[in-house]
């Protein structure tokens, strides 16, 4: 199978934030078929959605190469989750990994069990600033924007606060 190029968003709010996306990291490279190719600065954000009271978020986002069905990828980045004792049992509710397909190549894939390009990732700041990062000419295979220009436009019409962590 030849190598794709895959696009994850990596969030932690629970326990050690850095260690959890470090680990997470981590994880993803000692898979054999997964190589990790970029890595963003982690920015911290507060949570959008869910129960109020969260803590802050931070968030990546990594470019892999991979030889892996779509399916497959979601399975191994569920017990990467799983290893790191993600537990959601509220709707965006904190965890300690949040690892999610952001894109994969330029496929769009809609299934009740997975979606890519994922469905929100146009509307997310945490998501488009960290991506942007390595990724600012990638095209949304569905809006015919480029990642760039989607944490532009959306930068016009929120104002939600992204910074680096240092």
């Amino acid at each position: 199978m030849p190598k794709i190029t895959t696009y994850l968003g990596i969030g932690s709010n629970l326990g050690d934030r850095f260690t959890n996306i470090r680990r997470s990291i981590r994880y993803l490279q000692s898979n054999p078929r997964i190589s990790v190719k970029k890595l963003s600065h982690l920015y911290e954000t507060s949570p959008r959605g869910g129960p109020k009271n969260q803590s802050q978020y931070l968030n990546a986002a990594v470019k892999i190469e991979i030889s892996l069905n779509p399916f497959d990828l979601l399975q191994y980045l569920k017990t990467i989750e799983k290893k790191l004792k993600r537990r959601t049992p509220v709707r965006w509710g904190a965890r300690t990994i949040d690892m999610d397909i952001l894109f994969f190549n330029d496929l769009v894939l809609l299934h009740r069990d997975l979606c890519i390009p994922h469905p929100l990732l146009h509307e997310r700041v945490f998501v488009l600033k960290p991506l942007s990062e390595i990724a600012a000419g990638v095209i949304h295979p569905l809006r015919k924007k480029s990642v760039r220009a989607m944490l532009k436009e959306l930068h016009g019409r929120n104002k939600e606060v992204v910074t680096v962590f240092s």
